[in-house]
């Protein structure tokens, strides 16, 4: 008896993830649950150097400023709450000195301009179609920071103008990269502090926009992480205890349905090893200066050195 229904997945064979391909991860905080668990089997990965994008119109300006080397200087940040802030950028890049946040904002400029041009592989996770645009420049902001709320207006993109930067993010990583596959997925966080029926509009934006721009002959391609959770994982125990965020179960589950499409079976061989090196690092000894302890721990490091010979990008 078939007690749930299961998306079909095809499996990659032309470009698929191993361990000399390179990734860069961009988008909301989704890009952050995919890119925890490449870091964990040390694949060679970046995810979000500004930070946490969520809308489309936010990951066009990160990857058009990196492409054009856009320098960040003074003009660009401002003072609240005891703490500096872009408007380009996560709150995770703010920091008490002007001097610091810059440094941070042009360092995650260079990253991601390094990336786009090394990357294999450009995973690009798309949470919400709801825009914030700054009153006083009219400029599209990728985070509030806490700035009051009057001071914005709040807009839904529409399709086409979610296709059309879709679009413009695909012509601008084709300029530095022509090769690199590019994968669009929707995240499974709802974001109903929109409401309900927006953040189900909202979804339903992306997702009709990303149909209109996926072409796998043309290396782009779409991975149903939002169906994944909406579908096969049709249950509140599968959310954490805000019942909006998928909980490490959800997250442990659409990973493996990722592996499967996107890993190479050579590379899920190697992702084995690297778990088995993982779990004895975090092994917590009754007694570490046992013998018997010495011993696992020689066992160990001879582990790693086999594992680095054969992948040198792997470092633990």
């Amino acid at each position: 008896m078939k007690l749930q229904t299961q998306i079909t997945l095809q499996k990659e064979k032309y470009n698929p993830i191993d361990y000399t391909s390179n990734l860069l991860l961009l988008g909301s905080c989704f890009s952050n649950n995919i890119g925890n668990k490449l870091a964990y089997y040390k694949f060679q990965s970046s995810q979000n150097p500004f930070g946490i994008l969520f809308h489309p119109k936010a990951i066009e300006t990160c990857i058009t400023n990196a492409i054009n080397k856009k320098e960040y200087t003074a003009a660009a940040v401002f003072y609240l709450n005891e703490r500096w802030h872009c408007f380009d950028a996560h709150s995770d890049l703010s920091a008490i000195d002007k001097n610091k946040l810059l440094a941070n904002l042009n360092s995650a400029s260079n990253l991601t301009f390094q990336q786009l041009h090394s990357s294999t592989h450009i995973i690009i996770t798309l949470g919400t179609a709801w825009i914030y645009k700054f009153i006083e420049t009219d400029a599209i902001v990728t985070n509030c920071h806490k700035v009051q709320q009057k001071k914005f207006l709040k807009e839904l993109m529409s399709v086409d103008e979610i296709t059309e930067s879709l679009e413009k993010i695909i012509s601008l990583i084709r300029l530095v990269n022509k090769k690199t596959s590019i994968v669009f997925t929707i995240s499974p966080v709802r974001h109903l502090k929109d409401g309900f029926i927006e953040n189900q509009q909202s979804k339903a934006h992306l997702i009709t926009a990303i149909h209109q721009i996926v072409e796998p002959r043309k290396n782009s391609y779409y991975f149903p992480s939002y169906e994944i959770m909406m579908d096969e994982l049709r249950d509140y125990r599968f959310y954490a205890e805000d019942m909006i965020h998928p909980n490490s179960t959800a997250i442990d589950y659409i990973w493996s349905k990722f592996s499967e499409a996107w890993i190479s079976e050579a590379a899920t061989k190697t992702m084995q090893e690297v778990a088995s090196i993982q779990n004895g690092l975090t092994h917590r000894p009754f007694n570490p200066n046992s013998v018997q302890h010495q011993q696992f721990l020689d066992k160990l490091n001879q582990k790693i050195e086999l594992l680095k010979k054969e992948h040198p990008s792997i470092q633990f």
